[in-house]
């Protein structure tokens, strides 16, 4: 699905800048040693070259004495810049890595507020270009263009004081070049950086395709979409490469035309100069000083252009990143908690009144109206309920709002009209930490964490022991096959569970919920990687779990759902049949057609 972030306009540079600004506030005191070594050493190269007035007009007043006293302070004062630049790129080498650090921490943090739809709507290799090439582009301006660019700023100015110092006249020239070079840094780099913003989100696409094909690659053999797949890069590669040369080709003339200036500014003030020395307007000292500096002078400006880049594809990616940062977080208005009962291992909800209700398990579907699309409604008028301890399955064809109807039990999006209750309780006002620690889910599509095996099956109960860990997996029939592996619970797990089967990686799933040991269970197609046998075996582990809770079932094969205290066949997002499997058979409608395969359900 394309990336649609937000339907606000793209921040502006200004709110860019200050946004960078404020992460860099927070180690001030590192990047005001950093200003003050640079300020030094950027002084201590000014005052070096100055040197060579007294250097040359001393020389024929003073002998070599003279010479020897100037040389070592010139050496003295080149000696100190040296140390300044050593200091100051290592400590903004610290100062940059913590900023980056901050970065990093509060856009993972925020990106785990965000609701569920915007990673149903967001790419994960676009997601991932957020903490790679656009965190790297701002890592790559503070470790190369901060200090610079101060460096740059106090040269210039130090530079044109001097030369107004030296020879007041001939600075007018200088003073009019400075103006051309700015005139023209400042035409590219506001053609460069419409083109460096394009290119990184072109790169932010070109990763996504990228993840979406590598994932996919067994999918993309089966099917021979090598050829479509090449194409479709093909295009993206080239909408990066059309962006990147976009912003390159500004950029990339600065320099030549910074030089070509310098060059012409340079040979003007040299005839200039030497007229005026002929004349005995200025001694030859104070010329050969000048002209260095005249010389020098178009250095600074070298040295911000080569960064300018850097400073255009950073701001870009800033930009980029602080959008992200910027978007609402996912909205939790709810008010009650849940909490430990007096009865060991049982729990209540405690609302802000200071009563309480016994956790039960009874969820209520009240004329539930919904659609990821507001034009676009799944559930149209959908109600239903489940007793405490019911198992209760839905069943239908796809699309029919079976999983979004699960969606909505744990809020992963809230209802647009109707409402859904828990325990008598609107799971609007249930805090959803508390909401959701009280449902245990399986979903079809398992995703395992790198670590062990037991590292996984904890991760539905963080502090769970040992001991509840292989009673979790015991329940799950996985205890089995786990002790058969080389390290039994303590084998690794990689690449999303590689090493191990389809139906293994279910299975330790299952295990992650049984380990939560949660009132409300929700199996959405669980046993759908299993084979017929193992499935079996797993239900007779799943019916123990199921004991005394209130379960959901979505399933894609009817024997799992036989024993179920009520179906609820599910058609274009309404509730057309309910009851057990025996009295959906006697009515001979949807469900009776579904279990004879009169077509197959998915």
């Amino acid at each position: 699905m394309a990336r649609q972030i937000s339907g606000k306009k793209p921040k502006n540079l200004r709110y860019t800048l200050r946004t960078l600004l404020s992460y860099m506030g927070r180690h001030k005191f590192l990047l005001l040693i950093v200003a003050v070594l640079v300020t030094v050493s950027a002084l201590c190269n000014l005052l070096g070259t100055y040197m060579i007035r007294p250097l040359v007009n001393g020389l024929a007043e003073g002998g070599l004495s003279h010479l020897i006293r100037a040389t070592a302070l010139t050496a003295g004062i080149y000696l100190t810049g040296a140390l300044c630049s050593l200091g100051y790129t290592q400590t903004m080498v610290k100062a940059a890595q913590q900023i980056l650090f901050d970065i990093w921490r509060d856009l993972f943090s925020h990106l785990q507020k965000l609701p569920l739809r915007f990673f149903d709507q967001s790419r994960h290799g676009d997601v991932m270009s957020y903490f790679t090439n656009d965190v790297d582009t701002i890592a790559d301006a503070l470790n190369n263009s901060f200090a610079m660019v101060i460096q740059s700023f106090i040269q210039v100015v130090g530079t044109l004081t001097l030369l107004f110092i030296l020879n007041a006249p001939l600075t007018g020239v200088v003073a009019v070049c400075y103006v051309v070079m700015f005139l023209y840094i400042r035409f590219s780099a506001r053609r460069s950086k419409a083109y460096y913003h394009r290119q990184q989100r072109s790169l932010g696409d070109l990763d996504g395709f990228i993840e979406e094909m590598t994932a996919g690659q067994k999918v993309v053999k089966v099917f021979n979409h090598e050829g479509a797949s090449r194409t479709t890069f093909a295009e993206k590669n080239e909408a990066l490469r059309r962006s990147g040369t976009g912003a390159q080709a500004y950029a990339a003339t600065m320099i030549p035309a910074v030089v070509s200036i310098s060059y012409i500014n340079y040979a003007i003030v040299a005839v200039l100069g030497g007229f005026m020395a002929m004349k005995g307007l200025t001694d030859v000292g104070s010329l050969a000083s000048y002209l260095v500096f005249v010389r020098q002078s178009a250095m600074p400006i070298n040295q911000f252009t080569q960064q300018s880049n850097f400073l255009l594809a950073a701001l870009a990616g800033a930009e980029r990143v602080f959008e992200v940062m910027d978007l609402p977080p996912e909205v939790d208005e709810g008010t009650v908690e849940l909490v430990p009962a007096q009865k060991k291992g049982s729990w209540k909800w405690r609302k802000p009144d200071g009563n309480s209700t016994p956790l039960r398990g009874a969820v209520r579907f009240e004329d539930v109206v919904f659609g990821y699309e507001a034009d676009h409604p799944i559930l149209k008028g959908i109600s239903l309920y489940a007793e405490p301890g019911q198992k209760i399955a839905f069943v239908g064809s796809t699309g029919a709002g079976k999983t979004t109807i699960t969606n909505l039990i744990n809020r992963f999006y809230d209802v647009q009209g109707g409402r859904v209750t828990y325990d008598g309780i609107d799971v609007r006002d249930i805090k959803k930490d508390d909401l959701r620690r009280s449902l245990g889910i399986v979903l079809q599509d398992t995703h395992l964490f790198t670590g062990t095996i037991a590292d996984n099956i904890r991760f539905g109960k963080l502090d769970a022991t040992q001991e509840e860990v292989e009673k979790a997996a015991k329940i799950a029939n996985a205890d089995s096959f786990i002790r058969r592996l080389p390290q039994g619970y303590d084998t690794l797990v990689t690449a999303d569970g590689a090493n191990l089967s389809q139906g293994q990686r279910q299975l330790i799933a299952i295990a992650r919920a049984a380990v939560a040991d949660p009132p409300v269970l929700i199996l959405d197609e669980a046993t759908s990687s299993i084979d017929t046998r193992t499935e079996a075996l797993v239900e007779q582990g799943m019916d123990q779990l199921m004991e005394g809770r209130t379960v959901f079932v979505i399933a894609h094969r009817l024997s799992t759902v036989r024993n179920a205290d009520a179906i609820l066949v599910l058609e274009h997002g309404q509730v057309v049949e309910r009851g057990n499997h025996a009295s959906l058979l006697e009515q001979k409608g949807e469900y009776y057609q579904l279990y004879h395969g009169m077509f197959e359900l998915s």
